[in-house]
C-alpha cells in the first residue's frame, strides 16, 4: 500500500509519455502550480466527465497559475484517442507501470461496490511552484470534483 502525500511533502518527480509519446515531467512545470490528477481509465464515463470538467475550466485554472496533468495507466495511443474523441485540452500522461501512481499514493486498496480491490485511487494532488504538495485529495468523486476544487482553491469567478 502506498503512502498518501501530505501538505509540505516534496512531490515525487516523474517523467511519463503524453498522448503524443513526448515525455512530460513535473520539473517541466517548475515555477507554476500543477494539479496532478489520477484516474483509472481513459474513455470510461466517470473519467471522461472528470477530464471534460478540467478542460472546461482550463482557462480559469491556467489564469490562476495552474497547469493540469491527468495521469492514468493507459498507453499514449489510448490517451490520444481519448483526447481527440472528447476534445480535451488537459495534458494526459500514461503510467502503465503505476510507479508514479504508487509514489503519489494513488494506487492501492480501495472499495469498489463493497469489495476491496487493488487499483487506481481517484486522487488529485496540488503541487506548488516549488514542487511541494500544497493539498492532496484521495478517493474523490469524478462528478463535481473540479467544481469543488475551484471552490476550495478560492478561484471561483465572481458572477
Amino acid at each position: 500500500m502506498s503512502e498518501r502525500l501530505q501538505p509540505g511533502d516534496s512531490a515525487p518527480d516523474f517523467s511519463l509519455p503524453d498522448a503524443d509519446g513526448k515525455q512530460v515531467s513535473l520539473a517541466d512545470h517548475k515555477g507554476r502550480k500543477v494539479i496532478v490528477y489520477f484516474y483509472p481509465a481513459a474513455m470510461t464515463p466517470g473519467c471522461t466527465k472528470q477530464a471534460c470538467d478540467f478542460t472546461d475550466n482550463l482557462d480559469l485554472l491556467s489564469g490562476a497559475g495552474y497547469d493540469v496533468v491527468g495521469v492514468s495507466p493507459d498507453k499514449p495511443e489510448k490517451l490520444a484517442k481519448f483526447r481527440e474523441k472528447e476534445n480535451l485540452g488537459v495534458t494526459l500522461v500514461g503510467d502503465p507501470s503505476k510507479e508514479v501512481m504508487q509514489a503519489y499514493g494513488a494506487f492501492g486498496e480501495k472499495k469498489l461496490y463493497g469489495k476491496t480491490v487493488t487499483g487506481v485511487i481517484r486522487s488529485t494532488v496540488i503541487v506548488d511552484a516549488d514542487g511541494k504538495v500544497e493539498r492532496a485529495f484521495y478517493n474523490v468523486k469524478a462528478t463535481g470534483h473540479v467544481a469543488k476544487l475551484i471552490k476550495d482553491l478560492e478561484l471561483e469567478e465572481n458572477a
